[in-house]
């Protein structure tokens, strides 16, 4: 899994310094003119406790995550 930022040139997305291989899947967050987002007291609760522990280090790869999620859904 890789992380890329980029912009809409032309119609088609144009990576900073990232290149994929054609026929990746990708998925897109864009950044609207608002810039932010509303929480629930629950979801910035949860929001905090998720950056306290990765700022602690206490993370795990993408292919723990996905591994994870396909026990679960398998």
């Amino acid at each position: 899994m890789k992380v890329a930022t980029g912009k809409v040139i032309g119609g088609k997305i144009v990576l900073d310094g990232v290149s994929l291989n054609e026929g990746t899947s990708v998925t897109v967050l864009a950044v609207d003119d608002e810039g932010s987002f509303d929480l629930t007291p629950d979801q910035e609760r949860e929001l905090l406790l998720s950056i306290a522990e990765a700022d602690r280090g206490e993370t795990a790869s993408a292919d723990e995550v996905l591994a994870k999620l396909a026990r679960r859904h398998g």
